[in-house]
């Protein structure tokens, strides 16, 4: 990931610089002419929890929507998470979505004989996974939580498909809450199905020695729950061989900075390549009018937590981690590139 900055370059401009490379290569059917169909009447964005990230910016993504006059109405929907958004998306009830690559390639993957596909408008944001603990816990390595109770994600989340990954490539093996663990096997966890709220409730009342979770920084639960008990985060950084080898090229070393969290230093992590999503079929006009939003009015996206952290830059929009973008989308921006 690149340094970061509160103030982001001039949209048009710094699109026109960092697109160059990336939007030449694609073969790219162009857009139809633009008609005097009306706007959608309703568009919906799924997000995720209170507290968290993505739901932050699908609220802000929903008023752009409406300021813009995109469409006549817009809405956030508060969700489990990515899972639960890409299945949102499947069914029709919404009609844009946020979630980490990994879950959108395997669900892509599981609905590859589907008529209707998932693609991607952009790369809007890079996700930062969070290993919390309690700084008075006395828990420094991941290793360490082998006996342990912690909470992997709600069901939903994209955080439930990662964690697994990170427990089994740092060589511990997980155990639902109950279930006893195999005869003579001394490297087990047990994993709560909490989300971010619960999980936080359940760390600072000790009910679960570490959380996971993936999203922006800072996280404004995470902050706040800091405040009062005083958390730490694990380098997760050193299970990235392990992760790509296993499971592709969807996990980038990333630096939750010092000061992203008052009094925390900084520590290495494992981060997950956002996107924001549509189905196939959405209509041409619709993905056209929000890649613009996405490059001429980031300003209006970025969460008023996260001020500091790079979001929105030019040069990843179109850096889907080999997820497809909507024709149209990819139209849009090689028109934008000029």
């Amino acid at each position: 990931m690149t340094g970061m900055t509160g103030a982001l370059p001039p949209r048009r401009a710094a699109l026109k610089a960092g697109l160059a490379a990336g939007v030449a290569g694609l073969l790219l059917p162009a857009l139809n002419a633009c008609t005097a169909e009306d706007n959608p009447g309703t568009v919906t964005v799924a997000g995720g929890e209170p507290g968290g990230f993505y739901l932050e910016f699908a609220t802000l993504l929903a008023e752009s929507i409406r300021r813009h006059g995109v469409a006549g109405n817009a809405t956030a929907l508060t969700t489990g998470g990515s899972l639960d958004n890409l299945e949102q998306l499947l069914t029709g009830r919404a009609t844009f979505a946020v979630a980490l690559a990994d879950a959108a390639a395997q669900t892509i993957d599981a609905h590859s004989a589907s008529n209707v596909g998932i693609t991607a408008l952009g790369r809007v944001y890079e996700n930062y996974v969070h290993c919390v603990v309690r700084q008075a816990g006395g828990i420094r390595g991941l290793t360490e939580l082998a006996g342990r109770t912690v909470a992997v994600g709600e069901p939903g989340s994209g955080t439930s498909l990662t964690t697994p990954r990170l427990l089994e490539a740092a060589g511990l093996a997980s155990v639902p809450a109950g279930a006893a663990p195999a005869a003579g096997v001394d490297n087990t966890v047990t994993v709560l199905n909490l989300g971010l709220n619960a999980g936080l409730a359940a760390l600072q009342n000790g009910s679960v020695d570490a959380l996971f979770w993936s999203g922006g920084v800072p996280t404004a639960a995470i902050a706040a729950t800091h405040h009062e008990v005083g958390l730490g985060f694990l380098d997760l950084s050193p299970l990235l061989p392990e992760l790509r080898s296993k499971y592709g090229a969807f996990y980038d070393r990333v630096l939750i900075p010092e000061g992203g969290y008052e009094g925390i230093p900084a520590v290495w992590t494992v981060g997950v390549a956002n996107l924001l999503l549509c189905r196939s079929d959405l209509d041409e006009r619709t993905v056209k009018r929000t890649v613009e939003l996405l490059v001429d009015h980031a300003q209006e996206l970025i969460p008023r937590s996260s001020l500091g952290v790079q979001f929105l830059s030019p040069e990843s929009l179109i850096n889907t981690a080999g997820l497809p973008l909507h024709p149209a989308a990819a139209a849009a921006y090689r028109e934008l590139h000029g």
